[in-house]
């Protein structure tokens, strides 16, 4: 089944406005076993919308566009699917109250322009929005199924789980597929790829890698005669995935590597501390994007400067003098002073050179030193990171939780 994405709207086309939604759609339908045919972006012109949709409704099962609902003058997407359809635009009055009650839960007045929202071509089937005013609708062109979504992120992803996912067409008698993602934290794609040689072959599935700095996420993807045999077959190959490839494998789904983290911490009724100074808090804000963690999280330091190192975490200026802010004595008793200071059953201990100054021929730039403390066992690793500055704060943060990970799982 073939589906083509659309993103609506000048911004978009001229690169104003980063456009996530296509990646997300791509991978969202993708990941239920359609073949994404193009990824187009289209400004806000009626004429351009409606030859846009005239070529891809020729060739594809279904069209899915974001973009273009809103209430201004130059959100056209409505006025163009109508005129393409032949049909008038009509009020749906159901709509039209939903987007009063939204007004007036945020405590404001509907304007004038926002009934624009509610009026679809004559005929469409209306898909009610969850997060926002801007309904969207769906309608055949052709030879398919054209979804019309809002361009907010938060908006578009609501309703297509809400509506547009399950009403995806299907032809009768096609296998049903499945897909398990597994993800990866501390090998480079190649040497996943290369552990990962064979499996497709031997057990008839396909395997898809993506690169998502600084994971690697692998896909498995099953066929079967119905989604209970698709599911048992990815579920069977997953786990010969995750044999080959070992620890590196953090969690399978959505899981973030902060996510396994937290949730080995509570299952072993642990807390976690942290000590940061190159990585500047990146670690705690990883692990607080996750609701819940609370439970696992203690808090953390911030500790940028040698002065709040040894005043907060307790590490002795003379082995700063000594060994420099950047090394493993500091490291581990950074790790021990959080231990300590936020009375954590296991500290994190982050230290290093992010750049692009500051390096030097004995400790360039991407040298980091992490340590890990549980009161009993101390860890402790060396990196050299050779990345520009964000890349080495966010891999020194994931490399920090990976350690923490190797330290509770024994």
């Amino acid at each position: 089944m073939s589906i083509a994405i659309v993103s609506l709207g000048t911004e978009v086309v001229r690169g104003e406005l980063v456009n996530t939604n296509s990646q997300w759609l791509a991978e969202a339908v993708s990941d239920d076993g359609f073949e994404v045919s193009e990824l187009v972006s289209v400004a806000d012109d009626h004429a351009q919308i409606i030859e846009c949709l005239t070529r891809l409704a020729g060739r594809n099962d279904a069209i899915v566009c974001t973009g273009g609902l809103g209430p201004t003058t130059d959100d056209l997407t409505t006025e163009a699917v109508a005129a393409m359809l032949g049909e008038p635009l009509v009020l749906d009055e159901a709509s039209l109250e939903h987007i009063r009650q939204r007004f007036r839960r945020a405590g404001r007045t509907m304007g004038p322009s926002n009934e624009k929202q509610a009026r679809f071509p004559r005929g469409a089937r209306i898909l009610s929005n969850p997060e926002g005013t801007a309904p969207g609708f769906a309608v055949t062109i052709g030879q398919a199924e054209a979804f019309f979504m809002p361009g907010v992120p938060l908006e578009m992803r609501a309703m297509f789980e809400a509506h547009v996912r399950a009403a995806l067409p299907r032809r009768g008698g096609e296998s049903v597929v499945h897909q398990i993602r597994l993800n990866t934290f501390g090998q480079t794609e190649s040497a996943v790829n290369d552990a990962l040689a064979g499996i497709e072959a031997e057990h008839g599935v396909v395997l898809g890698y993506r690169a998502h700095f600084p994971e690697i996420q692998v896909k498995v993807l099953a066929r079967g005669p119905d989604k209970a045999a698709a599911a048992a077959r990815a579920a069977r190959v997953a786990d010969v995935v995750q044999q080959r490839l070992g620890p590196i494998v953090f969690s399978r789904g959505t899981t973030s590597l902060a996510g396994a983290v937290g949730e080995l911490l509570e299952q072993r009724g642990l807390t976690l501390g942290v000590a940061e100074s190159c990585t500047g808090g990146w670690v705690a804000q990883l692990l607080t994007e996750n609701a819940g963690a609370s439970a696992y999280f203690a808090g953390g330091v911030v500790s940028y400067a040698n002065q709040v190192k040894h005043d907060v975490l307790g590490v002795p200026e003379e082995l700063l003098a000594a060994h420099g802010a950047v090394s493993q004595p500091v490291a581990e008793a950074m790790a021990r002073g959080a231990h300590r200071v936020l009375r954590a059953g296991v500290a994190l201990a982050i230290t290093g050179i992010a750049g692009p100054s500051g390096g030097s021929e004995e400790k360039p730039v991407g040298t980091v030193h992490i340590a890990v403390f549980d009161g009993t066992t101390l860890l402790h690793e060396k990196c050299l990171f050779p990345w520009d500055r964000k890349r080495v704060q966010l891999v020194s943060a994931f490399r920090g939780l990976s350690l923490v990970r190797q330290l509770i799982s024994g």
